[in-house]
This record gives structure tokens, sequence and C-alpha cells, in this order.
């Protein structure tokens, strides 16, 4: 893909609720100024491409918050005002994230026609007790409806699970997960459940109410749901994601493969270059100061931030390495003129190879299981 090409990530701060294990830049709201909002986002888009009109874009990603819940003449206007600023890739991706609840369901239509061609849909459990426990607001069957719904309007849609849940067994996350790759459509998102701070779910962890699964066991469902997916036709391509060939996110490839890609909307970040120079974006996290920023400034991003060669070469394997593909480290040298030996300890690059955690070979360092699952002490070691 061409260097120029780039993302646009769309960020929608609001949900009907806030799920208990969310550290997310997420708020509920009974009032929201449609118009209000329709006019950030569209002076935002031209702000940027002020900045950057040369760019060609690949994808959009509406995100958020639950993005499903926004007006689909909203997400058109934005799709039209993207295409009619930049150039655009004959097969970009526009892809929206959505909640299963029947309400966003039955938008889905309204989304295709408003130019979407992919939906994420934030299943996260499979069976109502678990559902219940993660906060969510949906049911199973309204879960398998939404999928039913996402088929008949796209040619392309995901979703996603939480697993290593509390008192959840292998046996009981293995039938969970055939039957997730009987109802894929060639893309699943899981994610091992984690505790942030200051989430619900991080007091409620703290208190002793429930307790995460043992690193060893949470190390067997990683190999698990890897043996599964990998003999259903879908291996991952990312550490938390798994695709039939072909059938990868393109919005998150240009995320991993260091990419630029502009985050537009409250706290959205973004990694882009102005005049040669590639640059770290933070909009503002407060939904009503970043609209009030916009309309006075044209923007509710904070200045940006100059990305030492150092710093893109860091980020470059930090994002990399979660990759099936890996590090391509003569891509990053040819960014950056920094090679390999400049940053990393090469007497621990080989040390990590004789433990079975990564190779390196033709430019690239590709980890193994056994080292994405120690990914972030095996980037520390690298780089200490």
């Amino acid at each position: 893909m061409s260097a120029n090409h780039t993302g646009l990530y769309i960020h929608w701060p609001f949900c009907a609720a806030k799920c208990p294990y969310c550290d997310f830049n997420s708020h509920v709201s009974a009032n929201i100024d449609i118009e209000a909002w329709r006019s950030a986002y569209l002076t935002s888009l031209d702000y940027y491409t002020y900045l950057m009109p040369e760019i060609t874009i690949s994808s959009i990603y509406f995100g958020g918050g639950t993005p499903s819940l926004m007006p689909p003449d909203v997400v058109g206007d934005i799709i039209e005002r993207m295409q009619r600023n930049w150039r655009v890739a004959n097969d970009v991706e526009i892809t929206l994230e959505a909640n299963p609840t029947s309400i966003e369901a039955d938008k889905f239509a309204g989304f295709q026609a408003a130019g979407v061609n992919r939906v994420s849909i934030g299943v996260q459990a499979l069976n109502d007790a678990d559902l219940r426990f993660l906060g969510r607001e949906h049911s199973a069957r309204e879960a398998h409806k939404a999928l039913d719904i996402a088929g008949a309007n796209f040619d392309r849609w995901s979703f996603d699970l939480i697993y290593a849940r509390p008192e959840q067994t292998l046996q009981a996350w293995e039938a969970e997960l055939r039957a997730a790759a009987a109802l894929a459509n060639g893309h699943l998102s899981l994610y091992q459940l984690t505790v942030e701070r200051n989430t619900p779910f991080y007091y409620d962890h703290k208190a002793g109410k429930w307790q995460l699964p043992r690193e060893d066991l949470a190390a067997d469902f990683y190999h698990l749901t890897q043996d599964i997916l990998e003999g259903a036709g879908l291996p991952a391509y990312e550490i938390s994601n798994h695709a039939q060939a072909g059938q990868e996110s393109v919005h998150n490839q240009g995320y991993w493969g260091y990419r630029d890609y502009i985050g537009v909307g409250p706290g959205a970040h973004g990694r882009i270059t102005v005049n040669g120079a590639k640059h770290e974006t933070t909009e503002h996290r407060a939904p009503q100061i970043w609209l009030e920023h916009v309309a006075e400034k044209g923007s509710g991003a904070h200045p940006f931030t100059p990305i030492t060669r150092e710093g893109q070469f860091e980020e470059s394997l930090i994002m990399g390495l979660r990759q099936r593909s890996g590090f391509d480290a003569a891509a990053i040298a040819e960014q950056t003129g920094l090679a390999l030996a400049d940053m990393l300890n090469t007497d621990k690059l080989e040390t990590a190879q004789s433990q079975g955690w990564l190779v390196y070979q033709d430019g690239r360092i590709i980890c193994s299981r056994e080292g994405l699952l120690r990914l972030n002490a095996l980037i520390a070691y690298l780089l200490s």
C-alpha cells in the first residue's frame, strides 16, 4: 500500500449504558445535540484536509462509544465529506462498530445505504449469564439476530468476544468458540478479559468479588483459542484478531503497520505526517469542550507532538510484533534511518530466539505464540 494511504478514525463518545469493564472515553447522555455534532465532525475533516490535502483514504473506522447510536444520515454526511475532501481508494473499507440490541441492529440497512460496507458487532459472549456479568444490554438471542441482520445487509462483518471470564472453564470456552467459528463471516476479534483501573470491575476485583483465571490457565485459554481457530481456517493475523485470508481489517492493519491515521472526535488519537514530519495527535477528551474547541478554532485537537526517530522505531516495533507478519525492520530503517542494531540489544535478540520467543529472518522479527504471551515484557527486554 502506498505511503500516502491513510486511515480515518471517527470517535462517537456516547453509549446507552457504560459497561463495567470499559475504560474507553465513553459517556452516557440523555441529550445529544445531533446538529452540533454533525457540524463539528465535518469542520474537523476540513481542518485535516487543509493540513494533508494530498493523501488517499484507504479506510474509515467509526468507533466509540457506540457509533451505531449515531443517526445514519450523520454517518452518511461524514463519508460524503471525506469523499469530497480527499482521494479515496477504490476498495475503501468503511467499518462501523455496533452493539446487537434490536434498536441498533434495525439501523443496519440505514448504515449500509449511508456508505458503510463493514460492521464490527460487540457480542462479547454467547450466553445470557455472562452477558449480564459483563453489563451488556443485549441477550444471546438478540446477538444471533443481529448477526443475521448484518449478513443480510453487508458482505463483510465481524464480531467480538471476551474470554477467560471468571469461573469460565476451558471446556465451556471451547464449546462457545466452536459455535462462534460456525457463526463467523471470515473474521473474529477475541480479547481476554482484563481489569482496567478506575472501572467498576477494578473495584469489584479488588474487593475480591471475583477472580480472573491464574496466569497458567490464562495461557491455556490463549493456546486453545489459537488451536481451534487455526483448525477452523481463522488463524490470528494479530494477537487478538483472526481472519480467513482476504478478510483482515484494512483499517487495523494500517494501524498495526504504522501507517498514518487521522483521529477525529473526543479523545481520539492519530499519527499523521505533515510537511514530512511524523506527529502524534490527541483530541480533547471531554465531549462538550471538544465541541466548543471545534466551533471556536476549527479543531478539537491539542497541539501536535513531533515523534522522534527513536519514538517511531519503538512504536513501530510495539505495533509490528503484534502481527503474524511481524516487525519490518527494513521498512522502519528506511523511514527513520535507524538500523536494528541502533535500537535493540542484539545479544538479547539472539537470546529471545534461542528461547523460542521469536524468529528474526529476512529483515523481520516475528513472535511465536510463546513470545506473544509475554509480549510486553519481551519488548521491554529487547529495548533495554
